[in-house]
């Protein structure tokens, strides 16, 4: 047994790099403990000594050896079970310290098993969960599977390592770029922003360091074929490349091509910018459910509002001063309904079919005023949550009779 034991952390040592020393003094706590059992006086104090040359073991209790027959059966048994036990801690803090280092780069592995929406990702070494938070909408796996995924954590558990992967947070497609595109590799092309709705668009930034290098051209690629393999990967995503400008104003109107824009107001102090758009391309700018106006504005960093250039014009009219119906007044013009209704702005609430819930909907989706909702069909708005076909076709029909 003595030699044996000897022998056996010898080659956990070398195979596993588990330290002998951390061995011994395990095992002999494990002893200790074991044979205070055996002695049935939990008052004393009891210590194991294992002889680091020969594999001596010996129980000793206030500097005096204590024999018993049972000893040597258990001390086979407990040396066992602690090694057991060590190599698996080992082995679980190899495989984290492993997977620790590599938080912020993608991996890959089989799609083991589903629970509750979860995806459970078989990576060899350990077993990964995706949670149905961290996927995109526009996957579909099944067992067996091979998977991409971005390591978004790594935390140890009672069972091991718990590493959490995703595929919906914007830093996947940053490392797809990464992956595909050499320049942003080798320093010489930069994502400077990112903003992504997952399953439906992304928008990236990039900037070239070196004058002779096209940080767009270099992201699309010969042919377009580094931007299409990572839409491919994200399963039809839509990928908008943009090019970054310190220059506010152009970088305003890369985040929003291809829509024409008009004019541009911007307040620094409050990082506020309103931009003013031709009347027929106000529903691209917005995007569907408010999704480009969005996605612009999270990539600059700053609050953005598009209006179109019949509502910017209106509310000019509304804002000339106030004394010029007093003075129609004196002439003897009747003041009309119409005429009163014109000195206020309109409020979607005014619309028929637009409640506070309505409204709310609406004004999530960017459509907020009456101008907007003008350029939309009732199948625009049918698409949102709690507006039907017939109540859409109520509020388009309402908003072009009020204007």
């Amino acid at each position: 047994m003595n030699e044996e034991l000897l022998s056996v952390l010898e080659h956990i040592e070398r195979e596993k790099g588990i330290d002998k020393e951390f061995l011994f003094k395990a095992i002999e706590s494990a002893l200790a403990s074991a044979a205070k059992k055996i002695i049935g006086n939990k008052e004393i104090e009891v210590t194991a000594v294992i002889d680091r040359s020969t594999g001596e073991i010996k129980i000793m209790s206030e500097g005096k050896e204590i024999k018993s027959k049972e000893f040597g059966r258990i001390a086979a048994q407990t040396a066992k079970q602690v090694i057991i036990q060590k190599i698996r801690e080992a082995e679980r803090d190899i495989v984290f310290d492993d997977y620790q280092k590599r938080i912020g780069t993608i991996t890959s592995g089989l799609v083991h098993r589903f629970e509750k929406g979860d995806i459970i990702v078989d990576l060899g070494k350990t077993e990964a969960i995706m949670p149905r938070s961290q996927q995109s909408p526009k996957d579909h796996y099944k067992q067996g599977d091979r998977i991409r995924a971005y390591i978004l954590e790594v935390s140890k558990t009672t069972h091991g390592p718990q590493v959490i992967l995703s595929r919906s947070d914007a830093a996947f497609v940053k490392k797809l770029f990464e992956i595909e595109v050499p320049e942003i590799a080798e320093g010489i092309v930069e994502v400077k922003a990112i903003s992504r709705e997952a399953g439906e668009r992304t928008k990236i930034a990039v900037w070239s360091k070196d004058e002779k290098v096209d940080a767009v051209g270099a992201c699309v690629g010969m042919r377009g074929q580094r931007v299409k393999d990572i839409v491919r990967e994200l399963q039809g995503e839509r990928v908008d490349i943009i090019r970054w400008s310190d220059d506010i104003r152009e970088y305003v109107k890369a985040a929003l091509s291809p829509v024409e824009i008009s004019e541009i107001r911007i307040d620094k102090e409050a990082k506020k910018i309103e931009v003013v758009v031709p009347d027929d391309q106000l529903s691209i700018g917005i995007g569907k459910h408010g999704q480009n106006i969005r996605l612009a504005s999270k990539l600059i960093g700053w609050e953005m509002d598009i209006r179109g250039k019949g509502e910017k014009a209106k509310e000019a009219t509304e804002a000339k001063p106030a004394e010029e119906v007093p003075q129609a007044v004196a002439a003897g013009e009747e003041v009309t309904e119409k005429t009163e209704s014109a000195g206020r702005k309109i409020k979607l609430t005014d619309l028929d079919g637009v409640g506070p819930k309505v409204e709310k909907v609406l004004i999530a989706a960017g459509y907020d005023s009456v101008e907007k909702i003008k350029t939309l069909t009732a199948d625009d708005l049918a698409t949102l949550d709690g507006i039907g076909k017939k109540t859409a076709e109520k509020i388009i029909r309402s908003a072009k009779e009020l204007q």
